[in-house]
């Protein structure tokens, strides 16, 4: 398995290019360029453990009103996407049962990433697929503003797979794979 740093580098790799790069999600340029993304890696694989790392981040974003946003980082034991799942709804009402609603939110990515009811290979899947299982945690007040400020918000995802189906999903594995590469050439993947 890979060390902490690689797995760090590897999820840095995919936030710049690919859904910077590609415009995925129109508000992470700003917050990585103000170096206010963290990417905490937890190693525990058991639901329990992560719950309470989960809420751990949580309080440390509370602590640290800099950083913007977390992106929490399952390397082992969820790899599994319907297991993977579970655990995305166990966190959701582990928030709730902290008193983190409407604090916090919690967006999803898995390498196998797919949407209720679309063939798994379907390119549109690639809009929520990372390097690995993450819960990306952000501050509901912080997206709300941001999201006020874009003209019409709603479009985004429906862009995104619209994008993704154009360039197809042999491309995004493509990118995908080139986000575990360790060199720093930012125009990996740029295949047309």
């Amino acid at each position: 398995m890979h060390e902490l740093n690689d797995i760090i580098t590897h999820t840095d790799n995919w936030v710049k290019r690919v859904i910077m790069k590609y415009n995925i999600c129109p508000f992470a340029r700003k917050e990585v360029e103000r170096n206010a993304m963290r990417y905490r890696v937890v190693e525990d694989t058991k639901f329990k453990a992560v719950l309470k790392q989960l809420i751990d981040e949580c309080q440390y974003l509370d602590e640290h009103q800099a950083l913007e946003t977390s992106l929490f980082i399952l390397p082992r034991g969820f790899e599994d996407f319907h297991h993977y799942l579970d655990l995305v709804d166990v966190a959701n009402d582990a928030l709730m049962d902290n008193g983190y609603e409407g604090v916090y939110q919690l967006a999803s990515f898995h390498p196998d990433y797919c949407f209720d009811g679309d063939d798994a290979n379907a390119a549109a899947n690639y809009t929520n697929r990372a390097p690995y299982p993450t819960l990306h945690i952000i501050r509901e007040a912080s997206l709300e503003k941001a999201l006020a400020s874009y003209l019409e918000p709603e479009s985004i995802p429906e862009r995104n797979i619209a994008f993704c189906e154009r360039k197809g999903a042999a491309f995004f594995q493509q990118l995908l794979s080139d986000c575990q590469r360790h060199d720093t050439d930012d125009n990996l993947g740029d295949k047309k």
